[in-house]
């Protein structure tokens, strides 16, 4: 790679070194015998425990895009709002859904996205990077866990390149270190996609080869790295991959992992369950790169709590502030099969229930659908609602609650091999019917790419899959998709004119702006996205 990952910024470069080391040194865990004055470079890059601490770390890091506040948590559900699945009802987030914001390299939704993506991954990309090099030179270090450690950084390196270039597509790459030497570098030019996707092949490929398929929770696995093998085969319409890593994941001799019994489970708990592929954690004690309280949940779920008579419990979401709410194309293709067990209090919450009062256990009816009078207090308070990332054991007083995340899962494994197979040779069917069947859904009879973008929007919406999955499949689908089913539309009227999505959509938007703050680092020659 002749690509350099610097900023022309010294000040920025020597930040970053200087926050890698800082948050090595709270790594308790493995610190536990060392004096706070041996939290150095030296410790980090030389010993065996400084480089496991170092890869506790990037939990850590990939973690602070769903605890950082800005904008009431935006970070954690931005890529929901921009799809055909979501109605961005308010809130800033709700601007930036509605393609108002975040459209130009100099608006404050840029700069959110700058610091929120852009940064955010290129720290870990950064980070991963010092810790590879260091671990495959370093001396005194026993052989197997070397492999391990240089496979967890190098699965999160091309974790993170690769939703760089989900997003951006105008990105950078390399693989050498931050150092003062090469800090003033300027980069001139975006890597090729041949470049890109050899680095994110390799990591992958020794991640895969090197990570056992079970593991402490929380931390990712051999699995993980296969089903993001996948996924960066499908991106390169490489179906006989996409399809083999996905069919090993799900059938493979050693597999540890099931679809669990029935949705309900899905998001039970700590999502500690054979489904689970990679989880990042949120209790802060003890746990791997455990993160703070957030108002992510909070963000789908509907103020229904203001209405007299029901007050806010965890059975019915928690509380919330309808920000990001399912629309009428999602719910309709989840009402399509009555008996499709996604609908109601597993992945979504259709229906509110008095809690006090003369009418405890009843439905709650203050307002029929989208009646002219009162739409926006439906929209407010009885909108159905993603349920997805409530807490069983959350604060029902507060927006704030703790709650794991399921960032990748089987069930999608078994979408990915579906499309595979449909694309390449075999049949989709049982891949695409095991999801089905566990929801209690009629079976299909056949496959195309509707009946795959269909099934995804009931299994995996709201879970920050949706916008890279329409930008995958291509521009006509995306363009198709979000101008004809993103919004509301007519059933919310404010939505219409200057806030429906579906207006607001131009074609270059399949690609986010390089904020002007992050281009004016690079060199005078390094390309924008087109149409910006």
């Amino acid at each position: 790679m002749k690509t350099i990952l610097f900023y022309k910024n010294t000040k920025y470069s020597m930040l970053l070194m200087l926050t890698l080391l800082f948050t090595f040194s709270s790594c308790e865990e493995y610190l536990e015998e060392q004096p706070s004055t041996l939290i150095d470079a030296d410790y980090v890059f030389t010993t065996e425990s400084g480089l496991k601490a170092g890869v506790v770390s990037l939990y850590k890091f990939e973690r602070d895009r769903y605890d950082n506040g800005t904008e009431d948590f935006m970070g954690s559900v931005l890529m929901s709002s921009r799809s055909d699945l979501a109605f961005s009802r308010t809130g800033y987030t709700g601007l930036m859904g509605r393609y108002e914001r975040g459209i130009s390299p100099i608006d404050q939704g840029a700069n959110f996205v700058s610091t929120l993506f852009w940064k955010h991954y290129y720290n870990i990309a950064n980070k991963a990077t010092a810790l590879i090099n260091a671990a495959e030179v370093v001396e005194g270090v026993d052989e197997d866990v070397r492999k391990e450690i240089i496979a967890e950084a190098k699965f999160f390196r091309a974790h993170a390149y690769f939703y760089l270039y989900r997003m951006f597509n105008n990105i950078y790459v390399t693989t050498e270190t931050v150092t003062v030497d090469n800090a003033f570098d300027v980069v001139n030019d975006k890597s090729s996609e041949e470049e890109i996707f050899t680095l994110l092949n390799n990591d992958l490929d020794y991640a895969l080869e090197n990570l056992e398929w079970i593991r402490d929770f929380g931390r990712v696995t051999k699995g993980t790295a296969k089903h993001v093998k996948a996924k960066v085969a499908m991106w390169q319409g490489d179906w006989v991959e996409a399809k083999a890593q996905a069919l090993d994941v799900i059938e493979g001799p050693d597999t540890p992992h099931s679809l669990v019994s029935s949705t309900a489970d899905v998001f039970a708990g700590d999502r500690n369950n054979s489904e689970s592929l990679f989880v990042i954690q949120s209790p802060i004690d003890e746990v791997l790169g455990g993160g703070a309280e957030t108002m992510m949940n909070a963000n789908y779920v509907t103020q229904y709590f203001q209405i007299s008579g029901i007050e806010s419990n965890n059975d019915q979401g928690g509380r919330g502030f309808s920000r990001i709410l399912p629309n009428e194309y999602l719910l309709n293709l989840i009402a399509e099969d009555p008996n499709d067990t996604r609908d109601n209090e597993t992945y979504f919450r259709l229906k509110y229930y008095y809690t006090s009062g003369d009418d405890i256990g009843q439905e709650v009816n203050n307002y029929a659908p989208f009646p002219a009078s009162s739409y926006q207090n439906y929209y407010k308070r009885m909108h159905p609602s993603c349920i997805k990332f409530s807490q069983e054991d959350g604060n029902e007083d507060s927006y704030l609650i703790r709650g794991n995340v399921l960032v990748y899962r089987l069930a999608e494994t078994y979408l990915i091999a579906a499309e595979a197979i449909m694309r390449s040779s075999g049949d989709p069917l049982p891949y695409i019917n095991a999801v089905r069947d566990r929801a209690n859904a009629s079976l299909l009879t056949s496959v195309d790419e509707q009946a795959i973008l269909d099934e995804r929007a009931r299994e995996l919406a709201f879970e920050g899959q949706r916008w890279f999955t329409l930008k995958r499949m291509g521009q006509n689908v995306i363009d198709a998709q979000i101008t004809s089913y993103a919004g509301d539309g007519d059933a919310f009227p404010a939505n219409l004119g200057t806030k429906d999505p579906r207006t607001n959509w131009m074609p270059h938007f399949i690609n986010w702006p390089i904020a002007q703050r992050d281009l004016d680092l690079l060199g005078a020659s390094y390309p924008q996205n087109d149409g910006y």
